[in-house]
């Protein structure tokens, strides 16, 4: 029986565990947690949410509605988790932060064919491997990858978590369910501010203390995670085109879209606990109390989680990986996940996928399929080896980096849809070689 060690029970080593054990191979899943957690972490389950609780878009015509499609018709476990333990939230796959870490947990640990092993790994073991430790790998694993590969192995940024909240202490005299432009159902919670409130919490956030954050610079953030202290510095409107844009929000005891809006999105499925959509921060806590409780709704905001910023490490990986997230030198040693340069959980989530498939079918002596940039996951994987990349950077999936059309269509959903309909073609025809 074939055997493969993976390092790190998060959403890509969760993906890669659950492929290689559905296609009999032993695994033997190594995860740290809970004898040595992060300060990024809270919960001694697998694949935990630390950031959202959002998946993103889940319509064909967004790059990341693609990737997810084309993850379950792959079988992936982190989609089938997160489609159980979904919570509504207008056009957005979203899901129960705690119901959907337990889900995988318990589908891993009951799995016949994988074994997990709790405790940290700090030396890299002999292939076949997969190490999918992500951004927040610790200090001596990091430190015997850079051996490994050798100098100028590693880049960073930094990144950011939203609030917590409790509904019970949301003034909903002050705010209201609704969804943008009324689409789907009213899934968020929308806490208007008229001119005069929005200024004041502006200056408020420009000025508010931060925690230290050893080497954090505003140009080191990832443009996905803006903590909204550094939006704010940016100009006076940047929130109100950003995560505070009241376009489509018609507050009802009005009839008129307000000044700006704050959303509240759900973050369990019995409604309890709410995050302050786009408001990642990492300003000091009781500076997030004194700042957040500025927005009208939220005078009395029962906070159950505080922002956190944390420096997120990633491979320099082109000129380091193949685009099967595999050494270019050692073709059984696959790395997965943030660790690579992917950013985003679905990303993630498809990078383990990928490593996986791909190191069963060097297992089986065969050469890994090639999903081709006409797919989202294969894209992914031609984007973090591609050499030719000047300033490599995290990157989520996008249309840019998939290959563009033969032909020339009018209208950007209607272009998209046609890439999406391609890819999952193209994956079907993949898919078939595994029967």
């Amino acid at each position: 029986m074939m055997h493969v060690k993976v390092i790190g029970a998060g959403l890509a080593g969760c993906e890669a565990a659950w492929q290689l054990a559905q296609r009999g191979v032993s695994v033997t899943l190594y995860e740290m947690k809970p004898q040595k957690m992060t300060p990024a972490h809270h919960s001694s389950d697998f694949a935990e949410l630390v950031c959202s609780n959002s998946l993103r878009g889940d319509r064909l015509e967004n790059a990341v509605g693609l990737l997810k499609e084309e993850l379950r018709r792959a079988g992936s476990l982190i989609l089938a988790c997160a489609d159980e333990t979904k919570v509504e939230a207008g056009g957005c796959l979203a899901v129960d932060r705690g119901g959907f870490s337990a889900a995988v947990t318990n589908k891993i640990r009951n799995h016949p064919n994988i074994t997990v092993v709790e405790g940290e790994v700090s030396e890299i073991p002999e292939p076949p491997f997969i190490i999918a430790t992500g951004p927040l790998t610790s200090d001596a694993l990091s430190e015997a990858i850079g051996r490994y590969f050798g100098e100028n192995t590693y880049l960073n940024f930094y990144d950011a978590a939203a609030p917590l909240i409790t509904m019970e202490s949301i003034d909903m005299t002050k705010a209201w369910f609704a969804s943008r432009y009324d689409r789907g159902n009213a899934d968020y919670i929308n806490c208007g501010m008229d001119a005069e409130e929005y200024r004041a919490f502006v200056q408020a956030l420009r000025t508010a203390e931060e925690a230290p954050v050893h080497g954090f610079e505003d140009k080191k953030v990832f443009e996905g995670c803006m903590p909204v202290e550094v939006m704010a510095r940016r100009g006076e409107d940047t929130l109100r085109y950003g995560p505070m844009k009241p376009v489509g929000l018609k507050d009802p005891t009005t009839g008129k879209e307000p000044y700006a809006v704050v959303q509240l999105r759900r973050d369990n499925a019995a409604g309890s606990i709410y995050n302050i959509v786009g408001f990642q921060t990492h300003l000091r806590f009781p500076e997030q109390k004194r700042v957040f409780s500025m927005i009208p709704a939220l005078h009395d905001a029962e906070f159950v989680r505080y922002g956190v910023m944390h420096r997120n490490t990633f491979l320099k990986s082109p000129g380091l990986l193949d685009p099967w997230f595999s050494d270019l030198r050692q073709p059984l040693a696959f790395f997965a996940g943030q660790l690579t340069g992917v950013e985003g959980y679905v990303e993630s989530t498809a990078s383990g996928y990928l490593a996986a498939v791909s190191l069963y079918d060097r297992l089986c002596g065969k050469a890994p399929r090639d999903y081709t940039k006409e797919t989202a996951i294969g894209a992914l994987g031609y984007y973090v080896s591609d050499t030719s990349v000047v300033n490599f950077q995290p990157m989520n999936i996008n249309f840019s980096i998939i290959s563009p059309l033969d032909r020339r269509i009018r209208g950007k959903k209607e272009k998209n849809l046609a890439i999406s309909t391609r890819a999952l073609e193209r994956l079907e025809q993949i898919l078939k070689e595994d029967i």
